[in-house]
């Protein structure tokens, strides 16, 4: 096994785990798509050849426009939130131990916690932080707008690593520099609003 497969596998893991992150399904969707048409740099592992299927196909599809939609919903996007503080890293590491094809699907399972858990925790948290601080300054008027912001850095960070997985670092230093900007905005947006 070349140490470069492992490289790209875990860069490719980490992408979509990251986008697990800001939003559940739609990395996995994306996978599952990707995977099926045997775009990108997606081969998965023997283990998780089910995520080609038809039926997981329709049921990340349903999934994904529901977490869509529901999101936009100010009540419900804070009970989403919850909620996804514990499937989220479950679904990256799923996402992650998937594509480490050169792998048993024990260490692929291993190494799919290791790198998607955390790097789904980060995404969250910074997603947390980020609708706090938009609705402690816009009495949640703007959730709905960052949600759709969360939607497409999602899908964005998701093709990345699909189609550019040495890609993924620098993409997700420019998330997290979007995040640390839009924070210091909302922040002293509510300094001077008090």
């Amino acid at each position: 096994m070349e140490w470069w497969t492992v490289v790209l596998a875990a860069l490719l893991g980490l992408g979509l785990a990251a986008s697990t992150g800001l939003n559940t399904w739609l990395p996995l969707l994306l996978l599952s798509a990707a995977a099926r048409m045997q775009l990108g740099f997606v081969h998965l592992n023997g283990s998780f050849a089910w995520l080609r299927s038809d039926v997981a196909l329709a049921v990340l599809l349903v999934a994904t426009l529901i977490e869509i939609v529901a999101d936009k919903v100010p009540s419900i996007d804070h009970f989403l939130h919850g909620i996804a503080t514990f499937i989220r890293p479950l679904a990256a590491a799923l996402a992650a131990a998937a594509v480490f094809t050169k792998l048993d699907p024990v260490t692929a399972a291993v190494l799919g916690l290791i790198i998607g858990a955390p790097a789904a925790l980060g995404m969250h948290g910074i997603k947390s932080a980020t609708r706090v601080g938009s609705t402690l300054t816009t009495f949640g008027c703007a959730n709905p707008i960052l949600s759709l912001v969360d939607d497409a850095v999602s899908f964005v960070l998701s093709i990345t690593a699909i189609f550019a997985p040495l890609a993924v670092p620098v993409a997700l230093a420019l998330v997290m520099l979007l995040a640390w900007s839009l924070l210091k905005k909302l922040k002293s947006s509510r300094a001077t609003s008090l």
